[in-house]
């Protein structure tokens, strides 16, 4: 049983770790993309 819950716990970080790093990577994937139309945008005005 000590195992069982050894491999629930390890499954749970390494997701928690994966869905963070995603979720980071989009965010400043979509911050530079609306950054940059910010900027396009104060140069053609």
């Amino acid at each position: 049983m000590k195992y069982f819950w050894l491999i629930l716990t390890l499954a749970a970080v390494i997701w928690y770790i994966f869905v963070t790093a995603y979720v980071s990577f989009k965010g400043v994937t979509d911050i530079k993309e609306m950054l940059k139309k910010l900027g396009d945008k104060d140069r053609s005005a």
